[in-house]
């Protein structure tokens, strides 16, 4: 059977069953959370959820106490995944350079399948709450959203040979994020009106099936496995040894410029994925709360609305790309994230909240262009190592940022709910200050284009 090198379907599959249950299973939670609070169903209509909007009704406080315990158990349950998520993701990505990169994307798929599966029944037999939290450590077991997307990045650095190419190719990914991601947010609430919660999470199980299928049997490995199986660590101890050794290597034999520029970038899209996780994983709880009390079908909406985001921060990556440094792209987006949640935190008509959207129209574009300048950075052979770091950075980075934003939320919900996005925005500063310091100093962009090609000759020449 010919095998192909195209992994955009994958990504494609996986983004879109993940973004189709991550909404849900918050409104499961809220739903749940809700009927236990007042003992009784949770009223929804087609204009907007069971929301009390006169702050001295003893409901208005109730309803502001399932805000404050939806959010420190969505982060609790983020929290739980976590941990053994970093490990797995470290460990199988940085291994791809040896292993191969299809295990990175077949793992995460396999646990997704399994959260799927114990979701069903959770919501089927209305099971407790407390099991989600067995459910999201075994799926942070098989890696989850870090280990999918760090090998997925790994893969198509391997097959793209061109630097422009390759910028253009992690863009396309993060494209397909984003509007899937979209597409996916807007079809939950159908779905969820349509069929309910049990159906949705046995239709996205019955997706991540279809991906596994195509992984195994129709997707070809772009890592020679063969050439290293003789070299195979014998026990897990020595495998652990290789892997940290691989990443610990990646620092220390390289020049001392570059491992600036590496530390630098890895800081900068750490800050940035920091403020960005934070600011908009609140938007759901967000938008259930009063004023604007949206229902399911407008929270898919919203959700759906960063479709536009997605391609227009493509676009932007495309054609700056053409007449910009990489560094000024990254700045743009920024500044344009900024102007977002600025505007969120006032947006208290639904009218408001989709214009939100207008002044984010380019802020994805710092996540594509800063993986794509550390993956220029680096050697062949170097690519798990440096996106294993970057998978590493994503699972901390969400964990800390989730849990930090989702405390805050509650702490403030009750006096300004428009708080934690102001603070998102003014945390932009400091990957802003980063990147006006690598301005300012002989560490510009050009030395990204210089630094492999330097080495890559160096290595010639000893071996000649």
């Amino acid at each position: 059977m010919r095998k192909v090198l195209c992994v955009e379907p994958v990504i494609f599959i996986y983004i879109f069953a993940s973004s189709l249950t991550s909404p849900l299973v918050q409104q499961f939670i809220y739903r749940r959370l809700w009927e236990e609070e007042y003992n009784s169903t949770f009223i929804s209509d087609s204009n907007a959820t069971h929301c009390e909007q006169n702050k001295s009704s003893p409901i208005y406080i109730k309803q502001k106490e399932v805000q404050e315990k939806a959010s420190v158990f969505n982060m609790q349950l983020d929290l739980t995944g976590a941990v053994p998520s970093l490990i797995v993701a470290f460990v199988v990505v940085a291994n791809g350079d040896r292993q191969g990169r299809k295990r990175s994307l077949v793992f995460p798929s396999m646990g997704a399948l399994i959260a799927g599966v114990c979701l069903t029944v959770i919501s089927y037999f209305s099971l407790s709450l407390s099991i989600l939290f067995a459910v999201a450590f075994i799926t942070g077991l098989f890696g989850s959203m870090a280990t999918f997307l760090g090998g997925g990045f790994a893969f198509i650095a391997d097959v793209c040979h061109d630097e422009k190419q390759k910028t253009t190719r992690i863009a396309v990914v993060d494209l397909i994020f984003g509007v899937v991601s979209g597409l996916a947010g807007l079809s939950s609430g159908y779905f969820l009106r349509g069929i309910g919660f049990t159906w949705t999470f046995v239709t996205a199980s019955l997706l991540h099936v279809l991906n596994i299928v195509y992984i195994t049997f129709f997707l070809e490995e772009t890592v020679s496995v063969s050439e290293f199986q003789h070299q195979a660590p014998e026990s897990c101890k020595e495998l652990l040894r290789e892997t940290f050794s691989g990443v610990y290597m990646l620092f220390k034999t390289s020049p001392y410029k570059k491992r600036i520029l590496i530390i630098v970038l890895l800081f900068t899209f750490m800050t940035y994925l920091f403020t960005m996780f934070g600011g908009t994983s609140l938007f759901t709880l967000y938008e259930l709360d009063e004023p604007l009390c949206w229902n399911e079908v407008y929270i898919g909406y919203g959700a759906a609305a960063f479709t536009s985001v997605s391609l227009t921060s493509f676009l932007g990556v495309f054609l700056f790309s053409k007449c910009l440094k990489d560094i000024y792209i990254v700045f743009i987006g920024i500044f344009s994230y900024i102007g977002g949640m600025v505007m969120a935190a006032f947006a208290k008509t639904t009218l408001l909240m989709f214009l939100v959207r207008v002044p984010s129209l380019l802020c994805f574009m710092p996540i594509p262009v800063l993986r794509s300048m550390l993956s220029k950075v680096v050697l062949t052979g170097e690519q798990g190592a440096v996106f294993a770091c970057i998978a590493c950075l994503e699972v901390v980075t969400g964990t800390i940022s989730l849990s930090v934003f989702n405390i805050l939320y509650a702490a403030t919900v009750a006096w300004f709910s428009g708080f934690s996005f102001l603070l998102s925005a003014g945390l932009c500063l400091i990957p802003l200050a980063v990147l006006c310091w690598l301005l300012c100093t002989s560490w510009n962009g050009e030395d990204l284009a210089l630094l492999v090609p330097e080495e890559v000759s160096s290595i010639e020449s000893v071996d000649s």
